[in-house]
């Protein structure tokens, strides 16, 4: 898979992606695998509610409240590190020094770095197991907070590291006052329960094999993101610390994806077996500690300033400029950090 895939795509099981390793499997088990994933397939005996429905049984919604960059903003006293998700980084580069590099968090460092906020960047293992992960989290904060208590604010599966890290690793050279999680699978995600399950325990060890050929990566994150793991395994054995304050943001989308949105099988899956989600992660399952609300309209990468360009645009020569704005809303969260005194 090239460099160039995993830019577009960063912290996604996209379905185009997942499928490229059963490519190497041959033609007798591509279909009894990944033929279910047409987007026609009926997905749940279930008739899934209205969204008007699901907007209503949806407590603290956030509709426009970061729709705009405000004049001001308090930057919280301790650094924050921003931690990534599934098949994240922090910087790709594409050719070296002769082109800028590729960021994750489009724009949302410098912007929190403009507001005077200290910002650390982590970057872990992209399909690593949690417990990779969480112990690269830790070395890369113990390496560039030096000492200094932190904020950790987490994207999807970065969440789950830093659960990990701050309730079983307990590094001595990282003291952490607070976890903001942002569409973290706190409960996991139907859609990994759906894709396991579908392949079945015969051919997960070969998809496996096929995707550390093809990308290099270690697999060990797709099993645990499942609501079984979550349930029956990690929740259980990662207690919050009581001396750290939890928070944490979900998100939903509105209506069905566009038709060509990565996010429509998965999307109309999540929707029918959990409920409202922003086409990975349900809104119930991205609560933990203070839930500060579900950001309306909002799908899984917006949360990361991934929005599709041409859909913005268009919506703003409609009449209907986007309201949601993903550097104000982490700007928002430093602000929020800092009335907390953190």
């Amino acid at each position: 898979m090239s460099a160039l895939a995993v830019c577009r795509s960063p912290s996604v099981i996209s379905t185009r992606l997942l499928t490229l390793p059963l490519l190497k499997l041959g033609r007798a088990t591509i279909p009894a695998a990944v033929r279910r994933f047409s987007a026609s397939a009926p997905l749940s005996r279930e008739i899934a509610p209205t969204d008007a429905a699901h907007i209503s049984e949806v407590r603290k919604t956030i509709a426009d409240e970061f729709a705009l960059i405000r004049d001001a903003y308090q930057a919280p006293k301790h650094p924050v590190v921003l931690a990534h998700g599934l098949l994240g980084f922090a910087e790709l580069k594409l050719a070296g020094s002769y082109l800028p590099g590729i960021h994750y968090w489009r724009g949302i460092q410098e912007a929190l770095t403009a507001q005077g906020v200290e910002v650390i960047t982590a970057s872990v293992p992209p399909s690593g197991s949690i417990e990779k992960r969480a112990a690269k989290l830790a070395q890369d904060i113990e390496a560039q907070a030096q000492g200094k208590s932190v904020n950790v604010v987490a994207h999807s599966m970065g969440g789950l590291d830093a659960r990990y890290m701050i309730s079983q690793l307990r590094p001595k050279g990282v003291d952490v006052k607070s976890l903001v999680t942002v569409g973290t699978p706190h409960h996991g995600s139907a859609f990994a329960d759906y894709l396991i399950d579908e392949l079945g325990p015969e051919y997960i060890p070969r998809v496996y094999n096929a995707w550390e050929r093809v990308t290099g990566w270690e697999p060990g994150a797709f099993s645990q993101l499942t609501q079984k793991y979550m349930a029956e395994h990690f929740n259980p054995a990662t207690p919050d610390d009581p001396n750290v304050q939890y928070f944490s943001y979900g998100a939903m989308v509105n209506g069905k994806p566009p038709l060509f949105s990565m996010f429509r099988i998965s999307h109309k899956l999540i929707r029918e077996r959990e409920g409202p989600n922003d086409g990975l992660v349900s809104v119930e399952s991205s609560q933990w500690g203070t839930y500060k609300g579900t950001l309306l309209g909002v799908n899984h990468l917006d949360l990361i300033n991934w929005t599709n360009r041409i859909r913005s645009n268009l919506q703003k020569l409609m009449g209907h400029p986007p309201s949601f704005n993903a550097v104000a809303f982490y700007l928002g969260i430093g602000d929020m950090l800092a009335k907390e005194g953190l």
